[in-house]
């Protein structure tokens, strides 16, 4: 719901394109700053008080959005790294979360894993954007400020249930008084990549996505949010997909052949006549270009050592909002330039590029625990 109305809220506050660009940006870079500082966070309150934390900023800075009649308070809101302009999660949630499937799933079975965990969040994600519909955009801050207060009462309860404090899972991955293994630089190479295909995202992150079909084609949130609603449902039927798939062709091959037919697709919406058509073009797109992402975690998970998955999982989630927060402000510039067509191109070639080079780099990597590459 809030990546979907995010722009257009700010569009409504009376900010120009430029100014929306570097909102989102802000936005991002703050997401990743907070995903960054996961580990340490971790290892010095734990998993627990991180994630409660984390939701009880996330209905801070919704509250501050809610409250803001000029810009500096709009950015305030957006530096505390909670606010998600590009429809996925934002701070140390999903390193963490990712962190505990890998580890407490059974021998060669993270991919579904992960795939059951991003359906769910898909389809979250899809409710959300659908009432995005029907919801008055003031309204928008204070309805993600109750789902923080939910999340926060969610994290609660399951910290009630387990009142042992968690380990570290850096200092758990070793034996006591044995030092720190060097890096394999696996986990740097996809953290590369990964940013690259981040900042390719960030030139169409949903906000922006929503904001451009808004002037190029006249449409609003009452059309909008049903349109979100079925990218976001097509996604998440695409994860259970994609891990029948990678069983069969592996990990790597599923994640590069379903996204390079993707990125053609978004390459082709601008030029597309009606609403209608770069709608239907949009589905498609979404259809595919989401099936990487179950088999990316898995793959990272298992292309590193065990005892490098918890920095893994921080450095890629970091790096995926730090790179696509470079991009929103460029797509704003080439909004207010009238060169909409632009971001979409941009976009669709750096992302191919990440496919090609994904592929070139890792196909011959052996994967540990079980899971095909």
């Amino acid at each position: 719901m809030f990546s979907v109305a995010f722009a257009l809220f700010l569009n409504a506050r009376g900010l120009p394109a430029l100014v929306i660009g570097v909102v989102l940006t802000l936005a991002l870079l703050a997401g990743a700053g907070f995903s960054l500082a996961t580990g340490a966070l971790v290892r010095r309150f734990g998993q627990s008080a991180t994630l409660l934390a984390a939701a009880a900023v996330m209905a801070l800075a919704a509250a501050i959005l809610g409250i803001a009649d000029g810009l500096t308070l709009i950015i305030v809101a957006s530096l505390l790294g909670t606010l998600s302009a590009g429809g996925q999660e934002v701070g140390p949630f999903a390193p963490i979360e990712q962190h505990i499937i890998v580890e407490t799933s059974s021998h060669g079975s993270a991919t579904r894993a992960f795939a059951l965990y991003n359906l769910a969040g898909s389809f979250a994600a899809a409710a959300g954007a659908l009432l995005a519909g029907f919801v008055a955009l003031a309204w928008v801050p204070w309805l993600y400020a109750a789902c923080a207060v939910g999340l926060l009462a969610t994290y609660a309860f399951l910290a009630a249930q387990q009142p042992v404090a968690e380990r570290s899972p850096t200092v758990a991955a070793r034996p006591a008084r044995q030092k720190p293994l060097p890096s394999s630089g696996v986990g740097e190479k996809l953290a590369v990549l990964f940013g690259l295909d981040a900042l390719a995202g960030g030139f169409v992150v949903q906000s922006f996505l929503a904001y451009w079909l808004h002037l190029h084609y006249g449409v609003d949130q009452r059309l909008l949010g049903p349109l979100f609603f079925g990218t976001n449902v097509l996604s998440g039927l695409s994860f259970l997909i994609a891990a029948w798939v990678a069983k069969r062709i592996g990990l790597l091959r599923t994640m590069v052949f379903t996204h390079l037919p993707s990125n053609v697709l978004l390459c082709l919406v601008p030029v597309m006549p009606t609403f209608f058509w770069a709608a239907l073009l949009l589905l498609a797109r979404f259809a595919l270009s989401q099936m990487d992402v179950p088999t990316r975690q898995a793959f990272t998970m298992y292309a590193v050592r065990p005892d490098e998955r918890a920095r893994a999982a921080g450095l890629t989630n970091a790096v995926r909002p730090a790179a696509a927060a470079i991009a929103p402000i460029f797509s704003g510039m080439a909004m207010q330039a009238a060169a909409v067509a632009l971001p979409f191109f941009l976009a669709g070639g750096l992302k191919i590029a990440y496919d090609l080079a994904m592929y070139a780099l890792f196909s011959r990597t052996k994967l540990n625990d079980g899971e095909q590459g």
